[in-house]
């Protein structure tokens, strides 16, 4: 709905939720942010009949396990034989020597289980190599014999060679011989991944003692989230907020694994979507169940004009930074009638932050304004809805001079904003050098190693490289179609996966091209798809090329006429997605503002991260930038303490358009704002309109003026100009009176001593 009370009651639309959240507490647990991750992730319930291929060996003594060692693993030399029934002995005779009933619970009383578990061949001390390869070897065995059933953290401690394999064999389960073959055909995975796929599987149903058919949705995000909290996902690196078992979701689903109705990824599985304004409401308790409901109603309502980001801060506002702390302040407050006491008070408390209450908030007004916008609105639905609104209607708690320096703070926004893209816009072609650059190297670096061989010397660009020859290189090109290359820098030692730096390299590019010739928002970019490439022929035959932005913030679609740099970094991102004749795959996007996830859809700025393809987030984009800021930093003094975001893109855009000469209201309609005043706020950092026009003032002032005042300045009378000032000085300071005129502080200081005397 409209708004009816003026520019001071918010419709928080999309355009100022930034604002919106700059002021809120984001303190509220994992499991709120996530609905229902908390309650599907659990370990799968032991079964009745634990699985045990070669029977119950729970409690069997060590001579017996050494005995079976053939049957664990059939078809070894004798010598293997020998050197996994001396590691067993190793491994079981030191469990005896613990406490516990049986061997699972020997197993867990050791300090080879639990979050900071040892590796099982620090058993060995003083022992040989062999010893201790074979202590290991002794686990793996043990695991694959569903004898101990390790927990995440002591599985993972220990780093096992082929553990899928084994496992597989030895549990002669003929549903997982079948997954494992489902997952080798698929072909869109590297060897690696499809590994590391079987490997998340057979770790799951391991470390929870269960068969392939008791592996539910739960089980499998349960193993996920252990593997994240203990920060072992594979090809995490250093980052852990991974999530694992991602690609072995997507194939247990894909095989009719998961039962009907289960979502297709596993992160869709976990962000369950938009909270209902129960749910909004109720992640901060009130008391009064009257002013709970109240809220509740009232961002049902504000359903049909807000969006879901916009609600979703609006209840955090009213209830957890405006109403708990009333109730604090007053428990017995049951109206919205607040006395000046209580509202005194909470002013007090908001102007401070609730987790450090000696740091002051800067700016408390967008609190203010959710909160009269309240009121207000209560006040003119109750106009129309007298018996459901008017039990509710109070005078309005915020004065008029609690918001008087709104607009002074919006004034010094802008103000930092224009500062920030007049720092900015002189630095953008070093920016975009360095990115066309750094693409230009990896890509040609890339096509330089493909043509040699492994192991052999190559020189590129003045500097010599040498193709890695490892182990993993020499599987990985026996059985990869395109394995990833990697090289080794013979002056300074560094391998580089140039498939990885040429991929993101490209990427960056790609981002800062469009970003920069279409001045488009970074969820518009992320947005984009192969349908959102158009041509439009005019009335000459001109084709033009165009792109479709799909509704983003204001839910308004516009197209943007491409230029032919903009055109070309659209034609290379398809042209990469098609090489070889094939199409662009389809993906579903996150939408992290909505909680929602779209259809799949050929989304153009997506690529292949290990076993999952995905669009790129937003928040990779942001990264990307970053670093590359700060590596031009070390060479270009004038980047040093600066960044780009892709906001700054759209900022310089819309200046440069409009400072170009385009009309303002075509600029607006470009960048896909409602009013003119925000693309104002964009271009005020240069006003080009307000200085030519001044120009244009003084020459037209100088022609009427006669031309000899405007005549060469000579010599003589520039230093008969300077030499004024310097006899002009006393000993209150300089004299600043125009030229040839009398000076009040002239003989000053005699003047002082002459009354004196």
């Amino acid at each position: 709905m409209a708004n009816v009370h003026g520019t001071l009651a918010p419709t928080y639309t999309a355009r100022n939720r930034r604002t919106l959240f700059r002021d809120m507490d984001f303190d509220e647990p994992v499991a709120t942010r996530f609905p229902g991750a908390a309650v599907k992730a659990a370990p799968a319930p032991r079964p009745d009949n634990p699985p045990a291929p070669f029977g119950d060996l729970s409690r069997t003594s060590v001579l017996q396990l050494c005995s079976l060692v053939e049957q664990f693993a059939p078809g070894l030399t004798h010598s293997t034989y020998v050197k996994r029934r001396r590691g067993l002995r190793l491994l079981f005779e030191h469990l005896e020597t613990l406490p516990g009933t049986d061997w699972q619970a020997k197993w867990e009383n050791s300090p080879f289980d639990g979050d900071k578990a040892l590796p099982v061949n620090t058993l060995v001390v003083s022992g040989s190599t062999q010893d201790r390869h074979a202590v290991t070897s002794a686990a793996k065995l043990a695991f694959c014999a569903r004898v101990i059933r390790p927990s995440v953290g002591g599985f993972r401690a220990n780093r096992f060679g082929d553990y899928p394999e084994s496992f597989g064999l030895a549990s002669h389960d003929p549903a997982l011989e079948a997954l494992y073959a489902a997952v080798d055909a698929r072909s869109n995975l590297g060897l690696s991944h499809r590994i590391r796929v079987k490997f998340d599987i057979a770790c799951a149903l391991t470390t929870q003692g269960i068969g392939l058919e008791h592996l539910t949705p739960e089980a499998l995000l349960h193993y996920s989230l252990e593997c994240r909290r203990l920060g072992v996902t594979h090809g995490a690196s250093k980052d852990q907020s991974c999530f694992a078992a991602r690609g072995a979701w997507e194939i247990l689903h894909s095989t009719g694994h998961f039962p009907p109705g289960t979502p297709t990824t596993l992160r869709k599985f976990i962000y369950t979507g938009q909270l209902t304004p129960e749910q909004m409401v109720d992640r901060y308790p009130l008391r009064n169940q009257g002013i709970r409901q109240l809220i509740i109603d009232y961002l049902v309502r504000r359903q049909a004009d807000t969006d879901y980001v916009t609600r979703d801060g609006l209840a955090r506002i009213l209830t957890s930074t405006f109403w708990s702390k009333i109730e604090q302040i007053h428990p017995d407050q049951a109206c919205l009638a607040l006395g000046q006491n209580v509202w005194d008070q909470w002013r007090a408390h908001v102007a401070f932050w609730e987790k450090d209450r000696s740091k002051e908030r800067k700016n408390t007004e967008s609190i203010l304004l959710a909160i009269r916008g309240f009121y207000l609105d209560l006040q003119s639905w109750a106009v129309e809805e007298p018996e459901r609104w008017g039990p509710w209607v109070a005078p309005c708690p915020v004065r008029p001079e609690d918001l008087k320096g709104f607009s002074k703070r919006r004034r010094e926004i802008n103000r930092r904003m224009a500062d920030r893209t007049r720092k900015r816009q002189p630095l953008l072609p070093d920016l975009v050098k360095h990115v066309e650059e750094r693409h230009e190297r990896f890509c040609g670096l890339l096509e330089a190693a493909r043509q040699v061989g492994l192991g052999e010397l190559f020189e590129h660009d003045g500097r010599r490289y040498r193709r890695s020859d490892s182990k993993k290189d020499q599987r990985l090109s026996k059985t990869e179609t395109e394995p990833p290359v990697r090289i080794r820098d013979e002056d300074t030692c560094e391998l580089i996966n140039v498939t990885l730096a040429e991929d993101s390299a490209f990427w960056e590019w790609a981002a800062v091209e469009v970003l920069r010739h279409s001045g488009i928002r970074i969820e518009e970019l992320s947005e984009l798809t192969h349908l959102s490439v158009r041509q439009y022929e005019r009335p000459n035959g001109e084709v033009i090329a165009l792109l479709v932005i799909a509704p983003s913030k204001n839910d308004r679609e516009r197209v943007i006429p491409m230029s032919a740099e903009l055109f070309h970094a659209v034609a290379q991102i398809i042209r990469r997605h098609t090489r070889d004749g094939r199409t662009i795959p389809l993906v579903s996007r996150y939408d992290g503002h909505e909680k929602t996830w779209s259809d799949r859809m050929p989304f153009l700025f997506q690529r292949q991260v290990g076993s999952i393809r995905s669009v790129l987030a937003t928040g990779t984009m942001l990264n990307m930038l970053r670093r590359t800021c700060k590596k031009i930093g070390e060479s270009n003094k004038a980047f040093a303490g600066i960044s780009f975001t892709p906001h700054d893109f759209r900022r310089i855009f819309a200046t440069e358009i409009v400072n170009g000469g385009l009309p303002i209201h075509i600029g607006a309609a470009l960048l896909g704002h409602l009013n003119l005043q925000t693309t104002q706020g964009y271009v005020a950092v240069f006003n080009e309109d307000v200085v030519a026009h001044y120009q244009q003032f003084l020459n037209n002032r100088r022609s009427l003026r006669p031309a000899i005042e405007y005549g060469e300045v000579t010599e003589q009378e520039w230093a008969e100009f300077e030499e004024h000032f310097e006899k002009r000085k006393v000993e209150l300071g300089n004299c600043a009176r125009p030229y040839g005129t009398p000076c009040q502080h002239e003989h000053a200081c005699f003047s002082e001593l002459h009354s004196l005397g």
